[in-house]
């Protein structure tokens, strides 16, 4: 869907919904970012009627491919039911999941140094089998179903459960691939480029591969294409809570290992991630 560049005499409002963090099901002290927490401020930016567009800002790792994939689905339902398209910006990082949500965007702005792709699927877990059985530790677990169990950091890695892991991490990677073919028709041929490696790149280089499609920022590029009176309304404002302030000091040393996750690949504990 085309975005219109508007009058710059209009008083344009755009409606923004900020997707921010790890995308996973639940909360905790950083909070989660799933589909049942952005879903009433997507609705309600797509509702503004004499809006010209909606304004999506992403600062995500990845996580779960369900609910990046879910996130993604709800946004192109409401861009189509309403008939308006999305503009999404990334600020420091649309990789794995994250880029997935992107994607829903008609169009892809980032910054010069946001990190982009890591078009790929990944899990992480540990070996203690050795250790146990050093110490003496006996692993007693019992089941009904002979694949019951699969995996189990506490015993021996097994091939046939490896080679069924890597069949889903393939299937659901196909998926990813189809979704970012489809949406993104800019792209330089992925095969000579690596694009589909789970490799990841800054902005100026993304852009030459077709995973975006301009360089700046959010404020500069609203105002450009809607007017100098457009306004920015956030719809989904961040709620502080007590245990928020008492916890602010840890802020720097949260965003950092996000971006450390981001750049290693983001790995769920109970499952492929994104």
């Amino acid at each position: 869907m085309k975005i219109p560049f508007i009058s710059k005499g209009s008083k344009n409002v755009i409606p923004l919904v900020r997707l921010v963090g790890t995308i996973a099901t639940g909360g905790g002290r950083q909070k989660n970012l799933n589909l049942a927490g952005v879903e009433e401020a997507l609705e309600k930016a797509f509702e503004m009627e004499k809006a010209p567009a909606v304004a999506l800002s992403i600062n995500s790792p990845g996580g779960s491919p369900v609910q990046s994939h879910l996130i993604y689905r709800k946004i192109r339902y409401l861009s189509k039911q309403h008939n308006k398209p999305v503009l999404a910006f990334v600020e420091d990082v649309a990789a794995s999941g994250g880029y997935m949500i992107a994607i829903a965007g008609d169009e892809i702005i980032a910054d010069e140094s946001s990190i982009i792709g890591s078009i790929g699927v990944v899990m992480a877990s540990f070996g203690f089998d050795k250790l146990i059985k050093e110490y003496g530790v006996d692993r007693r677990v019992y089941t009904a179903g002979k694949n019951k169990v699969t995996l189990d950091p506490f015993l021996p890695e097994d091939e046939k459960a490896v080679e069924h892991l890597k069949t889903l991490q393939l299937d659901i990677h196909a998926h990813f691939i189809d979704l970012v073919e489809m949406r993104r028709r800019k792209l330089v041929d992925p095969d000579e480029n690596e694009i589909f490696t789970g490799k990841f790149w800054t902005g100026r280089p993304a852009k030459q591969l077709g995973l975006i499609d301009g360089i700046g920022s959010l404020e500069e590029s609203i105002k450009n294409r809607f007017g100098e009176k457009a306004k920015i309304k956030l719809m989904n404002p961040p709620k502080k809570s007590p245990f928020d302030l008492l916890s602010s000091k840890l802020e720097p040393a949260d965003i950092a290992n996000g971006i450390t996750e981001a750049l290693e690949g983001y790995a769920l504990k109970k499952g492929a991630g994104l």
